[in-house]
Parts: C-alpha cells; structure tokens; sequence
C-alpha cells in the first residue's frame, strides 16, 4: 500500500490516527471525554474535504 493521504488541515502535532479509505483520519487528539466537554461548551470541528474533490 501506498502513502496515505492526509486533509488540508492534517494537524501538525501528535493525534491518534487512522487509515480511513486512503487517508490518514486523525480521530482523537486529547481523549474522547475532554473532547465531548469541549465540544458541548465551546465548539467542535468536522474536517469533510476527504469526502470529495480531488487532492492529489
């Protein structure tokens, strides 16, 4: 398999990731609970430039 591929806003620091279609999907970055609070409280991002379009 070849390199996989990674979203325009890919983050720069250290994420859990996975392999998702061919792209490097990062999934959790501080822990699932902190995250949720987070997102309740604040707001939260969904990056879904994976999801169509060509990157290459």
């Amino acid at each position: 398999m070849g390199e996989l591929k990674r979203t325009p806003i890919f983050p720069a620091y250290n994420t859990k990731t996975v392999d998702f279609g061919g792209w490097e999907m990062p999934v959790q970055f501080i822990g699932i609970k902190d995250e949720h609070h987070a997102t309740r409280e604040k707001a939260g991002l969904f990056d879904v430039s994976h999801m169509g379009g060509n990157f290459s």
